[in-house]
């Protein structure tokens, strides 16, 4: 997660704002959503003032990136006003886009403040399995993917990857964290909390209706996602990432999702839309 946040700048004699990043390698070799997102955010950062922090961005997945390829981020300074800067990303493969964003960075002022209250019902994560001791049924290089995921993750109730346990619900919570301690940047914490949450958001929609991953021809692609920054906080500890779905239809469903410190502050609201095709449902 380090190495494909860790973009690198263009040539110092050009006027452009220009990054270049490395992808994860994936099992389908598609890039996946949350690290271009947060590549993204990292070279929208790197054109603001250091005391201007992100607390917003909207993105549409334009084309599945290829994740055998490196990927360029060019930004546009759009804005810069006595309190914000806006700028735009977009992240290109082959010389065409396949993910366009608009971010908002503020100074960080005092305000009102309130926010919703994490559940009290959800078990602590330590008394959960984490997920790759759940997996039973998968194909060994599977599970290894699984295990060598950067973040530790942990349903509630249940993880949905081979079957779906349970009440057919549209709302499930995970715990979630970096495997490892990451370095105190809270730029770097900001941009890996969007690389975190792109990870199981789509499941709400998926648990309502009893579609595991593993369902044989199930289609799942993410059209957009949203994403507020609240509060600052460390993806080395444990967050918690409660989502539920509002609705579905015509080929597209909508998750939405609070990530909670483990102590109880509201750090990020997301919101994303997918497109999803199950067999059988016209």
């Amino acid at each position: 997660m380090l190495e494909v946040l860790d973009l690198a700048a263009s040539d110092a004699r050009t006027t452009e704002d220009i990054f270049t990043g490395v992808s994860q390698s994936m099992p389908l070799g598609r890039v996946y959503g949350g690290q271009v997102l947060a590549q993204s955010m990292v070279a929208a950062s790197r054109t603001v003032a250091e005391d201007r922090i992100g607390h917003s961005m909207h993105g549409y997945f334009l084309r599945p990136g290829d994740a055998s390829q490196g990927i360029t981020f060019s930004v546009d300074r759009i804005h810069d006003g006595r309190s914000f800067s806006t700028r735009r990303t977009q992240a290109y493969q082959g010389g065409v886009p396949i993910f366009s964003m608009i971010a908002s960075f503020q100074d960080v002022d005092p305000g009102l403040e309130h926010q919703k209250p994490m559940p009290t019902d959800i078990p602590a994560p330590r008394e959960l399995p984490a997920v790759e001791d759940t997996l039973t049924g998968l194909h060994p290089m599977s599970k290894r993917f699984y295990r060598d995921l950067p973040v530790d993750l942990r349903h509630v109730p249940s993880p949905i990857y081979v079957s779906v346990h349970g009440e057919h619900v549209p709302r499930q919570a995970v715990w979630m964290r970096a495997r490892r301690p990451l370095p105190d940047d809270p730029a770097l914490h900001r941009a890996a909390l969007a690389y975190l949450s792109d990870l199981t958001i789509q499941e709400s929609i998926l648990r309502a209706h009893g579609v595991s991953w593993a369902t044989p021809g199930l289609k799942v692609a993410s059209l957009d996602h949203a994403m507020w920054w609240h509060r600052p906080g460390r993806v080395d500890d444990w967050l918690l990432y409660v989502q539920e779905s509002p609705s579905a239809r015509g080929g597209r469903g909508l998750a939405q999702g609070r990530i909670y410190a483990e102590t109880g502050e509201l750090l990020a609201s997301v919101a994303q839309e997918i497109t999803i095709r199950v067999p059988g449902v016209s």
